[in-house]
């Protein structure tokens, strides 16, 4: 019998070596390139946490407002105008609403948050990020960029989105120079299984009504309902006085200029760009 005679069935086996000469060389495999830019904002990110932990300490106690996890509305008196306007801010936000797919996960725009969330669950639509404006979403939203551009000191701005049954688990946020406002839009029944811990004190939000608070604390949210939660999530500077006030003016320029930020505001471009061209491709 000669090896043709096997050609239909088993091959005939060869010694070890053979094989392997016969096969040739093992392919090489691509290494992943690291990410360089990841690699920077995360080395940023913390190096900056502990450049600001003894400057935070310092102006929590030279705040006007005091230290504490909950603020009362009374020691902000432009959250009554804001309020005042919330049913125009929904009507927005209703219309943004109306294309959820594209909104992006959080962690999309900001990987920090990668740690909090990894799926889908938590998006946010963001309006302004330290300072850096998306125009797109300002000319969407301009009743709601109006209003927002009337709060002293505000930084950041954005509509959070909680799907139903999303837990973010406890964390704390970069810089306690800034204080985080909320002002409920859409809230799920029952009202009070969707909520917010900030430190030992549990929260719940309610349609055209506000919270402020200091996410330097330990805080986590849970919606616990099976419809979808959504605030206006707004960053305000912390009111300070004396030296404190340029020293924290000049952290919140740094961090505004950070690989964390900047790398954010790529990626927000990035995500309207695609965006862009989809309906282009579409039309």
């Amino acid at each position: 019998m000669t090896l043709l005679d096997h050609a239909g069935s088993q091959p005939a086996t060869l010694p070890a070596h053979e094989r392997d000469l016969a096969r040739g060389p093992a392919p090489q495999r691509r290494r992943k390139r690291p990410d360089r830019r990841a690699q920077l904002v995360e080395l940023s990110t913390k190096t900056g946490r502990h450049l600001v932990a003894p400057i935070e300490r310092w102006i929590g106690r030279h705040s006007p407002v005091g230290d504490t996890p909950f603020y009362d509305d009374a020691q902000f008196p432009w959250i009554e105008e804001i309020e005042a306007h919330w049913t125009e801010i929904r009507d927005e936000l209703e219309a943004v609403l109306g294309d959820r797919e594209s909104i992006p996960a959080f962690q999309e725009v900001s990987t920090d948050q990668k740690s909090l969330s990894d799926d889908d669950r938590w998006k946010t639509y963001f309006l302004f990020g330290f300072g850096h404006e998306v125009p797109e979403h300002l000319a969407e939203c301009p009743r709601t960029a109006e209003l927002l551009r009337s709060i002293p000191g505000m930084k950041t701005a954005m509509f959070s989105i909680l799907a139903p049954g999303k837990h973010i688990p406890p964390h704390r946020g970069p810089y306690k120079g800034v204080l985080r406002y909320h002002l409920g839009l859409v809230v799920p029944d029952p009202a009070d299984r969707s909520r917010i811990r900030v430190d030992q004190e549990i929260r719940h939000w309610l349609p055209g009504k506000s919270m402020v608070f200091d996410d330097t604390y330990e805080h986590e949210v849970w919606n616990d309902t099976t419809g979808e939660r959504v605030v206006l999530f707004v960053d305000v500077v912390r009111p300070l006085t004396g030296i404190a006030k340029p020293i924290n003016d000049a952290v919140l320029w740094a961090i505004a200029h950070s690989p964390l930020v900047t790398d954010a505001v790529r990626r927000q471009r990035e995500i309207i760009e695609t965006r862009r061209g989809r309906a282009k491709n579409a039309a």
